[in-house]
Parts: structure tokens; sequence; C-alpha cells
């Protein structure tokens, strides 16, 4: 057996209680409902399989219904099991625990990816938009939603010199443990260098500000927001990009053997509860019916 080596530092959402925590309740009604205006116009008419990478407790995912299969990928189990709780268990949704730096698919399986309020916690994101072009087929469409390093108040911040860090500089700046700002300059390279063409870019959350969120409306602010997504003005706190995926690469969107080794990338087997890689000897669990590839089976 090979020696498993560790991937960069993650952010894990074991155990937290993000949907109560963070979104139900929590004031941010303006946010979900701008981010779903943005994602349904970049969305195709028409697809087979989705992955949702960072799916978290499926906030998003009944927005895929043009797929007729959703994978939903989270490293924390306890978010899957609340998505599984709430979407059920039919063969439409699949879902996986598992690393984004290691992703445990086949190579083009997927014809449309999704990443959303995720990559702002990744150490290399190259390396992570890097395994989901490897698992989608060519022309694929990819969505990525990024924070925005050079958003209107971090450039007003700068002027007055309130901040230190340069929003016009490309470099990502970590202005939180893990939690990354990028330029979207520095996206579209990563996307290029990737194996992704740039498409429609969408500025969204212009009206991200506690006192106007009291005083405005949800319903007004949405609105205003939905007539600047439209502007190109890319200095909103969030941009929502839609890619599409490029190169000569194998089309397996036929196959139902979706899953590889997340080390090795080989085929695996199926062995009552877990799926098996011959090549490592590696044996991967599957829990109530979400498959856990966060780490191999200790075998006796």
């Amino acid at each position: 057996m090979q020696d498993i080596q560790s991937p960069p530092e993650i952010c894990d959402y074991e155990g937290a209680t993000y949907r109560t925590d963070f979104w139900e309740g929590k004031g941010r009604d303006y946010e979900d409902r701008v981010e779903r205006l943005a994602l349904r116009r970049l969305l195709p008419q028409r697809g087979e399989r989705l992955l949702e990478i960072g799916a978290g407790f499926g906030r998003l995912t009944q927005e895929y219904n043009a797929y007729n299969q959703v994978v939903l990928l989270d490293y924390s189990l306890s978010q899957l099991q609340y998505a599984q709780a709430h979407l059920g268990t039919s063969g439409r949704y699949v879902y996986v625990a598992a690393n984004a730096y290691k992703l445990p698919f086949q190579q083009g399986v997927f014809d449309g990816a999704t990443l959303i309020r995720v990559i702002h916690h990744f150490v290399d994101a190259p390396a992570v938009l890097a395994q989901i072009r490897h698992a989608l087929t060519p022309d694929a469409t990819f969505i990525l939603e990024f924070a925005n390093k050079r958003n209107l108040k971090a450039v007003i911040r700068y002027a007055l010199k309130q901040q230190t860090w340069n929003p016009h500089a490309l470099e990502p700046v970590e202005f939180a443990a893990l939690n990354f700002d990028f330029h979207p300059q520095y996206i579209e390279h990563a996307l290029f260098d990737a194996g992704f063409a740039t498409g429609e870019r969408i500025p969204v959350s212009f009206f991200r500000v506690a006192v106007l969120k009291r005083l405005v409306p949800t319903g007004l602010l949405v609105g205003m927001d939905n007539i600047l997504q439209r502007s190109g003005l890319l200095y909103a706190p969030s941009i929502f990009v839609r890619s599409r995926a490029t190169g000569d690469t194998p089309n397996h969107l036929d196959t139902d053997d979706i899953f590889a080794c997340p080390e090795c990338g080989k085929p695996l087997t199926r062995r009552r509860e877990a799926l098996y890689c011959e090549h490592d000897d590696l044996h991967w669990a599957i829990r109530d019916g979400i498959y856990d590839f966060k780490a191999p089976l200790e075998q006796s």
C-alpha cells in the first residue's frame, strides 16, 4: 500500500450548526436571494450530471433541476446528513464526503459543476480547480463564486489608508485564517491554467451592508441588485463566473460508475458497504448512503 500524503490544511465544518448559525433567521435572506438570481442566469437549460462542491446542507441544491443527477460533495459528513434528510435518498442525489484537493471521481463523468461560497477556504485554489476540470467532460459548464478582493469597500478603505493590503494587487489576501479574497484577474488566470475558458461574470451582493439590510426592504435590495448584476461592474463583494471546460479529454457521462480512488485515480469495486481500491489496498466506507472518502477504513 502506498503512503498517503496529506493535502493542504482544510476548513472543516464537521459538527458545525452552519445552517442555523449563519443562514436561517440570521438576516441573510438578501444574500441568498441574489445568489440564486445569479445562479439561475448562468445555469444551462439542461444537463446530465452535476457536481456541487461544498454543497453543505444543500442550500442551493434544488436550483439544479436542469440536471438529471446531482452529486453533493462536502468535507463534512454532518452537513451531508442534513442535506440527505432534507432532499431524500432517491438516485437523483448522490452524497459524497471528500476532500476537494483529492476528488474521488473518474475523468469526464460530469457535464456540470458548481463551487459557491467555498473557494475562499482553499489555500491552493488552483489545485482544486485542476481537480474539478479532471472530473468534467469537454465543454462542461463550471460555475464558480469567489469573494472579490477588489470590492468597493476595500478600494475605499485602501485609498483612505484604513487597510494595509492593496485590493488592486493580483495575489489573494488571507484576511482571516483559511479565508481568502481573490482578484477577478487572478481567478481568470487560474481558470485558464486549469483548462477553462471564462465566460460571463456577474457581480453580486452590492448591498451587503448591515445598516442597509435593516432599513431597506429585502425585496427592494434584491431588485436593485438584480439590475446591477447586469452592469458588469466587478466591484461587488461576490463574483459569479461561468466557464467552459476546454481541451480534448474523455467523456464518460454514460457510466454509472463515477468513483475512482482519491489516492491513485484507479477504478473502485464494491465490497459490501465499502468501495475497494485493488491498486492501493484501500477501502472507502459507505455510511448510510453517504460515500465517505475522508479517510480509508483501517484494516484489521
